[in-house]
C-alpha cells in the first residue's frame, strides 16, 4: 500500500476518453449549463462534509462544487475526464486530476465520495461503484445526484427519433444510463453498500439560452453521428420537434429528472483485515 506522499503526479493518472465524442468546452459549459453546479445544494446537504474530512469529488467539472466543499475544511480532490475541465478547476485553485472513474485506483483513502451530474455518463456503473467502495474507508459515506429514469425524456426521444429518421441508429450513438431508483439501489446493494436513502426528484430547468445551446453542450455524441454539413439541420429540426413542449413565454425548459441517493460502506469491526487507513494510489472521472 503506497503512502500519501506516494501519490503520482497530476498528469500522470491514467486517462480516459470523454464519453461517445463528448467534448466539454469549459466556456461553453460556463454559458450554458452553469445552472448544473447552482442547483446541487440539495447533495452538497447530502454529503454534509466536515473540516478534516478527505473527499473525493467525482466528476469534478470546472469546480464550483468542488470549492463549496473546500470550504468546509475537508480535503478534497476532484477527478474528471476532461482535461479542459480540470484546467479550469485547477484555475480556481482545485486539485484535480485527469482521469477514469470506471478504473478507479484508490485504496480505503476517503471518508466519502462525491458526485454531482457525471454518474449518468458512466456507462459501466458496476465498475464505478466498485471503485467507489475500494476508495472508501469503512464506514465512508457515497453521496451522489446523477440524471434518473426519464431524465430529459423529451429531448432524449428526439434526438434518437432525428437519428433513426436520418439512417441512423440513435440508440446505438446514446452515452447516457439514466436509471431507475430500484436499479441503481440494487447495485450499491449487490456491491456491499447500505442505502439509507435513494429517490428520483423532477427538476424542469429553465434553460439560460437557447435549445441549441443545450443541445451543443450536451448531446454532441448525436450530433457527431452525422456530417458536419448536416448538422444545423439536425439541431433545429430537434428544437423544432420540442417547441411545442419544452418552450413558453420565450424561454426553453429541459426536463431533468434527478436520481438522489446516499449509501454508506459498513463500518469494519476493529482488528478486522478492513480495519486499515488506506491512502491515495490514483484514480479518474468525468462529470
Amino acid at each position: 500500500m503506497a503512502s500519501d506522499n506516494q501519490r503520482p503526479p497530476r498528469d500522470q493518472a491514467p486517462r480516459d476518453q470523454a464519453p461517445r465524442d463528448q467534448h466539454w468546452d469549459p466556456e461553453r459549459y460556463a454559458r450554458n449549463a452553469r445552472f448544473v453546479s447552482d442547483l446541487g445544494r440539495p447533495v452538497l446537504d447530502l454529503l454534509a462534509p466536515a473540516a478534516g474530512e478527505r473527499i473525493l469529488d467525482l466528476g469534478c467539472g470546472d469546480g464550483p462544487l468542488t470549492l463549496e466543499i473546500m470550504r468546509s475544511g475537508a480535503e478534497v480532490l476532484g477527478l474528471d475526464a476532461s482535461p479542459e475541465q480540470v484546467a479550469a478547476a485547477r484555475a480556481e485553485g482545485v486539485d484535480a486530476l485527469v482521469g477514469d472513474a470506471m478504473a478507479l485506483d484508490f485504496d480505503q483513502a476517503f471518508d466519502a465520495v462525491f458526485s454531482n451530474a457525471a454518474l449518468h455518463w458512466m456507462t459501466r456503473p458496476a465498475a464505478v461503484i466498485d471503485g467507489v467502495w475500494r476508495a472508501l474507508r469503512p464506514g465512508g459515506r457515497f453521496a451522489g445526484e446523477m440524471g434518473g429514469q426519464g431524465n430529459v425524456g423529451r429531448i432524449h426521444a428526439a434526438l434518437i427519433s432525428a437519428l433513426d429518421r436520418r439512417g441512423i441508429d440513435g440508440r446505438a450513438v446514446d452515452p447516457w444510463y439514466f436509471p431507475s431508483p430500484e436499479a441503481y439501489h440494487a447495485k450499491l446493494e449487490e456491491r456491499g453498500f447500505e442505502v439509507r436513502e435513494i429517490a428520483l426528484h423532477p427538476r424542469p430547468t429553465e434553460l439560460p439560452g437557447a435549445m441549441e445551446g443545450w443541445l451543443q453542450t450536451f448531446a454532441e455524441p448525436f450530433i457527431k453521428a452525422l456530417p458536419s454539413a448536416d448538422r444545423a439541420a439536425f439541431l433545429a429540426e430537434v428544437s423544432a420537434a420540442l417547441r411545442p413542449e419544452l418552450f413558453a413565454q420565450g424561454r426553453w425548459t429541459a426536463d431533468y429528472v434527478r436520481l438522489r441517493f446516499l449509501a454508506i460502506r459498513p463500518p469494519t469491526p476493529p482488528g478486522s483485515a478492513d480495519d486499515t487507513k488506506g491512502t491515495l494510489v490514483s484514480g479518474g472521472a468525468r462529470s
